[in-house]
């Protein structure tokens, strides 16, 4: 299939999915999209077993191999992704809690890979089947981060106190850099194809790719303003914008270093936060034109990525192991995406007794999306990908759909007027 007809079929399903969300479902777009497109998956599966001579799953699984998500969202649509989601982001409010997004980024999300590995590595055998502890840890860090795309379009729709919302976006926004800088090293670990290595070994990669990314950001996002400076053309600005992210993002990569985590700072730089804080450099008629374009770019984007995760369920296979795996390692995640909140940022909760409530929000709304699907789709073939594909993929679609749906409650049980 070439290209067009590709991105034809996707656009048509898309369309359509959306449309049937609108007239039945009434739920935030990417939800229903994905929630039809799982449906049509499961669907195409059960054809698929009542009249195996036809081969149903065969071409949507070629379409599928076409697109190679893993590729396609970690070396492709992320940096567009990530740029419109840190450009969303109040700065003003980010700076007041920039203490408590850099702990919940780095050390929540390290406590959350090692938590939630010890956890695995305890609970499979009491279910059966063993797995060594090095590929609990790249599970740990499949599930670890929050997904930026998911959780920027859950605070579209609420009313939280900025303050809280810069946290929330601030968070899974770096943290995502963090937690894919991590399954890479503990991935090579876990396959033979990195030497073991010292914990400063480690440490000094670590500040190459995230400290490296976060200062290449702000040297790119920085060169795009003053670039703005030298014309007063909208279209020139959006052009501006699309390159800061793709080039950043590209940069990044062939440099070793961190690109989610090179484009967030690059979109902080750029977008109206920092800006503002530059002289005028475009008028308020080109600014609302420039954020018009990327919000289109990143609910299209989303739309056909949340598509995609549905889809995705083609390459599932359920056994009874990965089914209650499945089943236990969801309440898990819950549970030590709640400890690793407490312990990275214990000292906040020690002097701000009210902050329980945000302890409470952040918890749920952690959700997982494209990030932690595409990362355990990329882990080589063999039994043990057959085995944690499920169990991530179970997760990610509980915490869009469940927690995603019910958010809102949980927001108006703790911040009453927060939600309007």
């Amino acid at each position: 299939m070439d290209t067009i007809s590709l991105v034809a079929l996707l656009l048509a399903c898309a369309a359509g999915f959306s449309i049937l969300n609108h007239h039945f479902l009434r739920v935030p777009v990417t939800i229903g999209v994905l929630i039809f497109s799982l449906l049509a998956s499961l669907l195409l599966v059960a054809l698929d077993r009542l009249i195996p001579a036809h081969n149903l799953l065969a071409f949507p699984r070629s379409v599928l191999g076409a697109v190679n998500l893993p590729e396609s969202l970690l070396n492709g649509v992320l940096c567009l992704l990530l740029f419109a989601g840190a450009m969303q982001v109040d700065v003003a409010h980010l700076r007041t809690r920039l203490a408590s997004v850099a702990a919940l980024s780095v050390l929540g999300t390290i406590f959350a890979v090692a938590f939630l590995a010890g956890a695995a590595w305890y609970l499979f055998p009491l279910l059966g089947q063993a797995v060594p502890f090095s590929w609990c840890i790249v599970l740990g860090a499949i599930l670890a981060p929050t997904d930026p795309v998911s959780v920027v379009g859950m605070l579209k729709r609420l009313g939280l106190p900025g303050q809280v919302q810069a946290v929330f976006a601030g968070e899974s926004l770096f943290n995502d850099g963090v937690g894919v800088v991590i399954f890479g090293v503990t991935l090579g670990l876990a396959t033979g194809s990195r030497d073991v290595v010292s914990a400063s070994g480690i440490a000094l990669d670590f500040c190459r790719e995230a400290l490296g990314g976060g200062v290449l950001g702000a040297v790119t996002g920085w060169i795009a303003l003053r670039m703005l400076a030298w014309q007063r053309d909208g279209h020139i600005d959006l052009l501006i914008s699309l390159a800061l992210a793709t080039v950043t993002f590209s940069i990044a990569s062939h440099l070793g270093m961190s690109g989610a985590i090179a484009v967030v700072v690059a979109g902080l730089y750029f977008g109206t936060g920092f800006a503002r804080t530059e002289p005028v450099l475009f008028d308020e008629a080109s600014q609302r034109a420039l954020e018009n374009a990327w919000t289109l770019i990143d609910e299209v984007l989303n739309v056909l990525l949340f598509l995609l995760i549905g889809f995705e369920a083609l390459e599932i296979t359920l056994s009874p192991f990965t089914v209650t795996a499945m089943l236990c390692v969801i309440p898990l995640s819950i549970v030590v995406r709640a400890l690793s909140i407490l312990l990275s940022i214990l000292p906040e909760h020690l002097r701000r007794w009210e902050k329980g409530r945000v302890l409470a929000v952040l918890t749920w709304g952690g959700l997982r999306g494209g990030i932690s699907v595409s990362l355990v789709l990329g882990l080589p073939p063999g039994p043990l990908r057959d085995l944690l594909l499920p169990v991530c993929y179970g997760v990610v679609v509980f915490t869009i759909i469940v927690q995603g749906l019910t958010m809102e409650k949980v927001v108006r049980r703790f911040y009453p007027k927060a939600v309007t």
